[in-house]
């Protein structure tokens, strides 16, 4: 049997990552991990396996039944499997297309076996323009991923980007656990773009990249309030396909994206377009499911969930709709 392609999220080091930051992970013989999360205020949880392979029947089995063991009302799976390559997997257990994603349906792979001629060929026309512009400003792209200085522009950024964007994902202890657990097994990199100006080399943007099992990654990225017209995360992107290709990477993973057809009004749909603007190929997962272990409660905890979905969009006291 050929080797089976495992993502960064069920790899044993992003395992020890998740139980860092006090996270439960249950670890199978097959190779799947599960986290497992405590549901506020009840006795109960959820169980979640993100970027999996399709699970056999005996996978199904075992998951059940550990699910049942950890009072998991159900368990999330969203395998890393392109829409259209799957049979029946999940005959004989209640498992039911998910209300709820946490990953998107949809991304964006860019082949790195392809020349770097080849690969600016396939961007579009204003990516390749912003990309001269990048260079014509003197913008410079270093990997920072042995300098602990530069995490901490990483950090600054992130904090900018936060705020401009009215959205945290994660706390900054969330990427300092991340940083000093996949940094040193070769995993994480930092790449950071400056801007010289004043004699200095002002930090514009900082993104983390993931390269693990033949695949670069781009999970998280940060960029200043300033200097946006020197464009220096569109010669990010250039570079971290170039740094991709020089570090034996065959596929660069963008980590998200909308559909086909996306929606202008979207708030990831200016995100969507500067990483389309790349020309990889638009690539469909089968989506997200739930093994629903305990249907009633099941039932209640997603009505619950449209609830509080409801309460967060209602505008607050005090401010204008």
């Amino acid at each position: 049997m050929g080797h089976m392609h495992q993502h960064i999220l069920q790899s044993p080091a992003w395992e020890q990552f998740r139980k860092k930051t006090g996270v439960q992970v249950l670890s199978f013989t097959d190779g799947f991990r599960m986290t497992v999360h405590q549901i506020p205020y009840s006795l109960y949880t959820v169980g979640y396996l993100p970027k999996s392979p399709l699970p056999t029947r005996a996978v199904l089995e075992k998951i059940s039944e550990a699910g049942k063991k950890h009072r998991c009302i159900f368990v999330k799976f969203e395998p890393d499997v392109v829409a259209g390559e799957t049979e029946l997997w999940h005959e004989g257990f209640d498992v039911r297309p998910s209300p709820h994603p946490l990953f998107t349906k949809y991304t964006f792979h860019i082949d790195l076996s392809l020349s770097e001629q080849k690969l600016l060929s396939r961007m579009k026309a204003k990516t390749r323009y912003n990309i001269r512009i990048a260079e014509k400003y003197g913008v410079t792209i270093v990997d920072e991923t042995d300098n602990p200085a530069a995490f901490e522009h990483y950090i600054h950024l992130s904090k900018q980007t936060w705020r401009r964007q009215h959205f945290r994902g994660h706390t900054e202890q969330y990427h300092r656990l991340m940083w000093e657990t996949l940094q040193p097994e070769g995993i994480a990199h930092l790449l950071v773009a400056y801007y010289p100006r004043d004699n200095s080399h002002i930090p514009l943007a900082a993104w983390i990249l993931f390269l693990h099992d033949g695949t670069l990654y781009y999970p998280y990225g940060a960029s200043s309030d300033e200097y946006k017209h020197v464009m220096a995360s569109n010669l990010m992107m250039w570079e971290a396909v170039k740094w991709g290709k020089q570090h034996g990477a065959k596929m660069f993973d963008l980590w998200g994206s909308l559909g086909p057809h996306p929606d202008p009004t979207h708030e990831w749909y200016g995100f969507h377009r500067f990483k389309e603007g790349y020309g990889g190929s638009l690539v469909e997962y089968i989506g997200s499911f739930d093994l629903v272990l305990h249907p009633f409660l099941y039932f209640l905890y997603t009505i619950a969930h449209r609830v509080r979905k409801a309460l967060l969009t209602l505008p607050m006291p005090g401010k204008s709709a």
